[in-house]
């Protein structure tokens, strides 16, 4: 092309030949250096050089009528909904897809062409023989563009063109899962790829789901240095932490922040679980366990874990069922480490411990039974740690617990009382427990409490005496109406009822204050250091921002903590008083 004299030339030597060649010929008026944009191979950084060849073209306009009406039609949905208008953006503005590629690998282009009547055919079956001289054919060198291809997948996979079992089964899919990156490369084009081909679209629902970032938000990239790898994740904390942290913080249409402080916080999780499960295992006898649950659930530690459960099963559904695992996965943390383990093993552990076999037996059931239907739910979320368990669980038909049904939501045990009643339970227990808190006193120092209030609330306090004793605490409990405040004593307000934990005897009033005394000084110092800085315009114009931020943040600390010994002094004089 380029002509003998410069035929088999570099291309840099090249031009400096036609340079040369035009001044001496007096064709060249003056050279000059411009900047622009040049190409570069993201490989091996050569300069790519543009060259004008014939190319593959796909016309998309029909196609992408049909694709776009079938997500206005609502026969595909996107979630977030919000992801249509980036389709539709695409869709709109389509061109004619160029599908040639000058690469080694791939689906090669269906064409071939005859140099000696310089013809081209295009055929499903491959060519040998040219159809109107005879002469042997040449195929395109050329290979089907990476999209082209991958947009066969929802049918090609499944034995298409022949009209298989798998096709008839599985086209079209319930749900693909993928980034917002590659909406318009891949989605679109499987959808138009589909409708043709198929007739039907490849998939009824679209998830795209969050891109995983840096702890500070920014994209990870090896330039940056801010690359965290799932493996190293995983040989540290393992990869249900791993899983459940992603899960957590995948909230529809928004970035996930990966930190490796948040994978740790939940590795916590994943212990709470394994020492749930020893407890589990530990208070079970094999001959005492029905295989299916018979027992009524009684007893309001009974009673309310059963209620929870098919509220959790019931709201787990619909989370999922609208694709919002962060809120599924919350749902199961609270559940597991709040209600479950913090409340419901707590409350039961008199009754595990009975000399009544009956009290006994029912309490393993329920037990069993209510632990069993939370592996299931958490498995989707954590697969090896509660397969593991699964595993170690006697009674257990299907051993492979992928292959283990939801468990169904059983109306009958919602009971809007029990949580009623539930509720006044915790708010006691957490008002003792924080009257020991504020007053500092020793958690192994058992307390004496005194309730009092209206009859039908003293009637669940009564009913739940022996449990509020356990979890708060005390060496006894009077419950009563219209019972004074004793002398030297903390109160707390829970509903109607009033708490009082009598503290004459229980702790050195006159000391305490001086230990509060000392503590409120040595704080003091530290706020006012701080208050000085702040002040100060170099520290705030010239020191980085989240230095700054720290220190407002531990400010705002201290003088809460301040606050809270200045209210602690005045009670305590008060009972000296």
């Amino acid at each position: 092309l380029a002509g003998s004299r410069y035929q088999g030339l570099d291309r840099f030597e090249c031009r400096k030949k036609v340079v040369e060649d035009l001044k001496k010929e007096g064709l060249l008026l003056k050279v000059e250096k411009y900047i622009h944009n040049v190409g570069h191979c993201y490989r091996c950084q050569t300069i790519i050089e543009p060259l004008l060849s014939k190319q593959w073209f796909v016309a998309t306009k029909d196609l992408a009528k049909k694709a776009k009406e079938a997500v206005v039609n609502k026969k595909t949905m996107f979630f977030p909904s919000y992801w249509e208008k980036t389709y539709f953006e695409w869709l709109d503005n389509i061109r004619d897809w160029c599908i040639s590629r000058q690469i080694w690998w791939g689906h090669r282009i269906p064409a071939w062409y005859c140099e000696k009547c310089d013809k081209e055919f295009v055929s499903r079956e491959d060519l040998n023989r040219c159809p109107e001289c005879g002469s042997l054919l040449k195929q395109d060198e050329d290979v089907l563009d990476t999209w082209f291809s991958s947009a066969l997948w929802p049918f090609s996979t499944l034995g298409w063109p022949e009209e298989t079992e798998d096709l008839k089964r599985f086209y079209p899919t319930s749900v693909l899962v993928t980034g917002f990156d590659i909406i318009f490369f891949w989605v679109a084009r499987m959808m138009m790829m589909g409708l043709y081909f198929m007739k039907d679209v490849p998939f009824r629902h679209v998830y795209i789901h969050a891109l995983v970032r840096d702890e500070h938000g920014q994209k990870m990239s090896k330039s940056r240095g801010n690359i965290i790898d799932p493996l190293d994740i995983v040989d540290k904390y393992g990869a249900d932490a791993l899983r459940f942290t992603l899960a957590i913080f995948a909230a529809m249409g928004r970035d996930i922040k990966l930190s490796l402080k948040r994978v740790e916080g939940y590795r916590h999780f994943m212990n709470k679980i394994w020492n749930a499960a020893r407890f589990v295992l530990m208070n079970l006898d094999e001959d005492l366990l029905e295989e299916e649950l018979t027992i009524e659930p009684s007893g309001l530690a009974h009673k309310y874990i059963y209620h929870a459960l098919q509220i959790l099963k019931r709201e787990l559904s619909e989370a999922l069922d609208g694709y919002k695992f962060n809120e599924a996965a919350q749902m199961l943390y609270q559940f597991m480490w709040h209600t479950y383990c913090d409340w419901y093993l707590e409350m039961i552990k008199l009754e595990l411990q009975s000399q009544d076999i009956n009290i006994k037996k029912r309490a393993m059931n329920l037990l069993y039974h209510s632990f069993k239907e939370i592996i299931i739910l958490l498995h989707p979320f954590i697969p090896f740690i509660t397969q593991q368990i699964w595993d170690f669980l006697p009674k257990i038909n299907q051993k492979d617990l992928s292959k283990v049904l939801f468990p169904e939501i059983r109306e009958e045990f919602i009971n809007d009382q029990v949580d009623k009643e539930m509720k006044l339970f915790q708010e006691v227990v957490v008002a003792i427990r924080n009257i020991r808190s504020e007053m500092n006193i020793n958690p192994s120092q058992r307390l004496s409490a005194i309730i009092t209030g209206p009859y039908k609330k003293l009637n669940v306090i009564e009913n739940n005496k022996d449990a509020i004793i356990q979890l708060a605490r005390l060496s006894d409990i009077t419950i009563g109406e219209n019972i004074s405040q004793p002398e030297a004593s903390a109160s707390a307000v829970v509903e109607d009822c009033e708490i009082f934990v009598p503290l004459k005897g229980i702790m050195d009033f006159e000391a305490e204050i001086k230990r509060l005394e000392k503590q409120f000084t040595k704080l003091d110092k530290e706020a006012e250091r701080i208050r000085k800085k702040l002040a100060n315009e170099n520290f705030l114009t010239k020191a980085p921002k989240d230095v700054v931020e720290k220190e407002k943040n531990r400010l705002s600390e201290l003088d809460e903590k301040l606050d809270k010994i200045k209210r602690l002094k005045e009670k305590l004089r008060r009972f000296i008083q």
